[in-house]
């Protein structure tokens, strides 16, 4: 590839070919380049997007939903219901615009929401919103932590327990480092105002699956022992690794290669190292899984009153 072709785009994005598109359709979102950058209209109202100050995802709908509430409370947006808030136009993701604060899924796994992510960055960056935040909010299984425990992630590892994210691209293997912002990390947990729950910084290990990846015994297939996983589990803890999910190097990578800070803030459902099935009951499921939002939405309210 030639220096050309090496430059950023005119948005500041590390793809020149940008620049020759004749609009950009982002099609899993439903929105042009030409309505990041102008706005656009939803039942008689105009909205922009350049206003953006924070990115709030996680991986279901439901819980995307939930967050859309919390947030437009917490700040006191003078529109605090989700179908008011929803600006969804696929069947995709769940999208809804709450003043500065985007609150979208990204579904499950790596490739989910690295498609979110592309999108998403390029929509803000043809806005202008260049000093957006990006924030994963969701649950995970803890390594070490009691469940209910907020972990805030300041590393993120791969299967292999390194800082890299791994793809394949045009039949090469791809490593970009993933590094994570420790200072927002430290900001967001200072954040706190519940003290009903504890919370962490600590490792998040990404994987590409939730059972053999993750080293659960209890999945359809299972090729490694019981004394394999613990061993396993057990060097992870030792690289400083709290929590396993399957998205944060992902978006770590991407986030650094396209300028734009991002967090993981994730509860952790059990303990691995005492078991490999989440056995919590349905009201204190529903009690953790409010535990990121709420953190979340205190550090936003925090920065914007700032």
């Amino acid at each position: 590839m030639d220096d050309e072709k090496k430059a950023h785009s005119e948005l500041g994005l590390p793809n020149p070919y940008l620049n020759s598109l004749d609009g950009d359709f982002l099609y899993h979102l439903g929105y042009s380049s030409l309505e990041a950058r102008n706005g656009f209209t939803k039942d008689g109202v105009s909205h922009s997007f350049q206003d953006v100050k924070f990115v709030v995802m996680g991986g279901s709908s439901g819980r995307m939903r939930s967050f859309a509430e919390v947030i437009a409370r917490e700040i006191n947006h003078p529109v605090q219901t989700a179908e008011q808030l929803d600006i969804h136009r696929t069947d995709r993701y769940a999208f809804y615009k709450i003043g500065p604060v985007l609150s979208v899924s990204h579904g499950m796994g790596v490739p989910s929401i690295t498609i979110l992510l592309h999108e998403i960055t390029k929509l803000l960056s043809y806005a202008g919103a260049k000093d957006a935040v990006l924030i994963r909010i969701g649950t995970s299984g803890g390594i070490g932590v009691p469940p209910g425990t907020v972990v805030i992630t300041d590393k993120t590892f791969n299967g292999f327990l390194k800082e890299e994210h791994e793809l394949v691209v045009l039949g090469e293997r791809k490593v970009r480092p993933a590094v994570i912002d420790q200072e927002l990390a430290r900001a967001i947990q200072s954040s706190q105002s519940d003290a009903r729950f504890q919370t962490v910084l600590g490792g998040t290990m990404c994987t590409d699956d939730f059972f053999e990846g993750q080293g659960r015994v209890d999945g359809a297939v299972c090729e490694h022992s019981d004394e394999q996983k613990m061993d396993f589990l057990r060097r992870a803890h030792s690289c400083g690794v709290v929590n396993i999910e399957m998205e944060c190097t992902a978006m770590s990578s991407l986030c650094r290669l396209t300028g734009y800070k991002c967090a993981a803030v994730c509860v952790a459902l059990l303990d691995r190292l005492k078991g490999d099935q989440v056995k919590i009951q349905e009201e204190e499921y529903k009690s953790f899984g409010m535990r990121p939002q709420s953190l979340v939405a205190s550090f936003i309210k925090s920065r914007l009153s700032s």
